[in-house]
């Protein structure tokens, strides 16, 4: 369940709710069932996957990205599998923790672990989006924000990309005033 925290403190768990405090940014957050593949469950269970491994995943979920290709034009996919063990993980995480925009959406598929999005609204007061296990999140194109993991520091996302190089992080220089959630 996504967990949204305001910078007053207010948490909201509720879809709904989250649904109106992210509509000033056109932020879509859904539901997507993984489905129960003892297989597939048991590749999602694992913290490292090899390159046949992550296509298995992806052709297990295929239908959401084909539901995509036909609705917006989505043309590739990857499955990104991050955890502790990843040499230079905070390296490579440091290119995302900053404020910043891409020219193209941003789409994830949370299938396993979870990831902390941050977010400017238009009256200039930041949010932050806990995305888990089943939740896929589209953050239009220009939109600024910033994406961290929680303590657990693993995640595995489906990315949707109507091209890569869309998704290019193009800095803002926007401070990020506090980290809202759990670190």
């Amino acid at each position: 369940m996504a967990i949204l925290q305001l910078e007053n403190g207010t948490t909201y768990t509720q879809l709904s709710d989250i649904a109106r405090e992210l509509a000033p940014l056109n932020i879509q957050l859904n539901r997507w069932p993984v489905g129960d593949s003892a297989e597939i469950q048991n590749l999602l269970a694992k913290d490292a996957l090899d390159d046949n491994q992550k296509e298995q995943v992806l052709q297990a979920l295929d239908g959401y990205f084909q539901q995509l290709n036909q609705s917006a034009g989505y043309q590739d996919r990857d499955l990104l599998v991050l955890h502790p063990d990843i040499p230079n993980l905070d390296t490579m995480l440091s290119k995302f923790n900053k404020c910043h925009i891409h020219a193209d959406d941003e789409v994830r598929y949370i299938v396993a672990g979870e990831g902390i999005f941050g977010f400017v609204r238009p009256d200039g007061s930041q949010v932050e989006l806990t995305v888990q296990p089943e939740e896929f999140i589209n953050v239009p194109a220009n939109t600024e924000h910033w994406f961290y993991l929680t303590a657990a520091r693993k995640v595995k996302a489906v990315r949707y990309f109507t091209t890569k190089e869309g998704w290019t992080p193009a800095y803002t220089d926007t401070e990020i005033r506090s980290r809202l959630a759990a670190v």
